[in-house]
C-alpha cells in the first residue's frame, strides 16, 4: 500500500482517501492534479516564444514547477496549507493561520503563478529581434480559432472537475465557465470595435480565454449571474493588459501569457471575492462550519483575504522565477544566438521546419 495505491491480485487498485477526495480514487485524483501541474509552466512559454534556448527551457520548467508549482498547490490546495480554506474546519483541524482563500479550480496556483513568472521571463529574455521593425502578426489564424475552441470545451475538465463528483457542484462550474467565457468573448472585440473601429476574430478568441482564466478561481463559489460579468469585465480587462500596459511598459510577451493569464488571473481571485456566494458551494458549510459561520455573520472578509492571496503569488512567482531565470542565465545561458534567432528556433534548435518551399 503506497499513498493509497495498491497493487494486488495483478492489478493496480486505487482506494479513495477521505483527506482530498472520497468521491474517485485516490489514483485518479493524482492524474487529474498532473494535468493542472503540467500545464502550468506550459503556459509560461507563450511569453519567451522564440527566444530561448531549449535545453535552458527544459531546466527551467523542471526547476519552476518544483519550487514555484509545488508549494503554491500545496498552500492552496494542500492538507493544512496556508491559504486553504477547508483545512481551517475539516476532520477538526486548524491551520493555524486562520486565512481562507478561495480558488476554485486554480486561479492562484495555476494562472496568477505562471502569468507572474511569463513576464518576468519576458523582462528578463528581453524583447525578440524583431519585434521593433517587423509586425508580429497571428501565424495562423485558423489554427488560433480551432486551437480557443478546444481549449474552451477542455476548460469544463479543469472547472467542472474540480468538484470531484458529478453533480451539483460539477454543475455549476460547468456553467460559470461557460456563461464568463462567452460573455468575455463578446468583451474583448467589442472594446477593439469601440477603441480600434474593428472587432477581430482574434480578440473574440483571446476574449474566450480571458473569460476561462477569470472564472477558474471562482466557479465553484458564484452564482452563473455574477460569472456573466466576472467574464465581462475580465474581456475588458484583458484586453487593455494585452495592448496598452504591455506597450506602456514595453515588455515583449508573445502569445499575452500575462496579459491574458496573469491580468485575467488577479481579477478572477479578487472577482471570486466580491461575488462570493456562501451558499453556492455546499462544501463551505459541510466542511469548514466555522468559516461558513464567520462569513455569515459578516466577521470573515473574503475579499481581503481574496488580495492577500494575489498580493503572495505575485511577490513568491516573481521573486523565486526571477532567481531561477538569472541562475541558468549565468550558467547555461538562457537565449539562443542572434543567428540562430534569425534563422528560426524549429531549424536552429531542433532541425525541422514546420514548412518546405515548393520548388
Amino acid at each position: 500500500m503506497l499513498d493509497g495505491v495498491l497493487w494486488k491480485d495483478g492489478a493496480l487498485h486505487a482506494a479513495a482517501n477521505g483527506t482530498y477526495v472520497a468521491s474517485v480514487p485516490h489514483g485518479t485524483f493524482m492524474i487529474f492534479q498532473l494535468m493542472f501541474a503540467i500545464i502550468t509552466p506550459a503556459l509560461i512559454c507563450g511569453a519567451y516564444a522564440e527566444r530561448m534556448k531549449f535545453s535552458a527551457m527544459l531546466v527551467f520548467n523542471a526547476i519552476w514547477f518544483c519550487i514555484v508549482y509545488l508549494p503554491m498547490a500545496h498552500m492552496v490546495w494542500g492538507d493544512e496549507g496556508l491559504m486553504n480554506w477547508w483545512a481551517t474546519g475539516v476532520n477538526g483541524k486548524d491551520n493555524g493561520f486562520g486565512w481562507a482563500a478561495f480558488d476554485f479550480a486554480g486561479g492562484t496556483v495555476v494562472h496568477i503563478s505562471s502569468g507572474v513568472a511569463a513576464l518576468m521571463t519576458a523582462l528578463i529574455l528581453g524583447k525578440r529581434k524583431d519585434m521593433v521593425t517587423e509586425p508580429m502578426r497571428p501565424h495562423n489564424l485558423t489554427l488560433s480559432f480551432i486551437g480557443a475552441c478546444l481549449l474552451w470545451v477542455g476548460w469544463f475538465g479543469f472547472n467542472a472537475g474540480s468538484a470531484l463528483q458529478a453533480g451539483g457542484l460539477a454543475t455549476l462550474a460547468f456553467a460559470n465557465t461557460h456563461f464568463a467565457t462567452a460573455a468575455a468573448a463578446l468583451a474583448w472585440p467589442l472594446a477593439e470595435w469601440v477603441l480600434r473601429g474593428k472587432p477581430t476574430m482574434l480578440g473574440a478568441i483571446s476574449g474566450a480565454v480571458a473569460g476561462l482564466v477569470a472564472i477558474t478561481p471562482a466557479c465553484g463559489f458564484v452564482t452563473p449571474g455574477s460569472a456573466l460579468i466576472i467574464g465581462f469585465i475580465a474581456g475588458f480587462v484583458c484586453m487593455a493588459g494585452s495592448t496598452y500596459l504591455k506597450k506602456a511598459l514595453g515588455y515583449d510577451d508573445a502569445l499575452d501569457a500575462f496579459g491574458v493569464h496573469g491580468i485575467g488571473g488577479i481579477w478572477g481571485a479578487i472577482a471570486t471575492g466580491i461575488f462570493f456566494q456562501v451558499d453556492a458551494n455546499p462544501g463551505v458549510k459541510g466542511l469548514a462550519p466555522d468559516l461558513y459561520a464567520a462569513i455569515q455573520a459578516g466577521t470573515h472578509n473574503v475579499v481581503l483575504n481574496q488580495i492577500k492571496a494575489v498580493l503572495l503569488t505575485v511577490v513568491f512567482s516573481g521573486i523565486a522565477t526571477a532567481v531561477i531565470l538569472l541562475g541558468i542565465k549565468y550558467t547555461l545561458g538562457l537565449r539562443v544566438k542572434e543567428d540562430e534567432e534569425v534563422q528560426g528556433l524549429d531549424v536552429s534548435q531542433h532541425g525541422e521546419e514546420g514548412y518546405h518551399k515548393l520548388t
